[in-house]
């Protein structure tokens, strides 16, 4: 999986979501181009009937994002969501259960500690497997 390249605000904008909605779970999308380039974050509701423990993107937002990063000749990069009580966070069960995007990297805010920390993964739903990869946080 090639390095997924963020900018500075990209990572500053999933920490400010994760803050504002927490003590629940935020969830959003990372669009970019195929060189694997962020360039758009897509902020998505989380409807969950238990947004403490989870997440579910409401699908209208889902939809908006998807047809958003169509118009821009985008790509989906990357799927972020929060865990607002870890410190070093890592994909849950029902994290890798719902896993249905392989070739998306997804990133977790973890805002248990006195730092903001954001990790990423490769996951696979089908074979019920995580590990991390690296990230790196690219110039303008």
């Amino acid at each position: 999986m090639p390095t997924l390249r963020l900018l500075g605000e990209h990572l500053d904008a999933m920490i400010a979501h994760a803050r504002e909605v927490a003590p629940a779970e935020c969830c959003g999308l990372i669009g970019g181009l195929a060189d694997n380039k962020a360039r758009s974050i897509y902020r998505l509701r989380n409807v969950t009937a238990n947004p403490e423990l989870g997440y579910e993107a409401a699908p209208e937002d889902l939809f908006a994002a998807q047809r958003q990063m169509r118009e821009r000749g985008e790509e989906l990069l990357a799927i972020y969501h929060s865990h607002p009580r870890a410190v070093d966070p890592s994909p849950s069960e029902t994290d890798v259960r719902l896993a249905y995007y392989p070739s998306a990297t997804y990133l977790i805010v973890g805002l248990g500690g006195t730092e903001a920390a954001v990790k990423a993964f490769s996951i696979s739903e089908r074979e019920h497997h995580w590990e991390p990869v690296e990230y790196e946080i690219a110039g303008e």
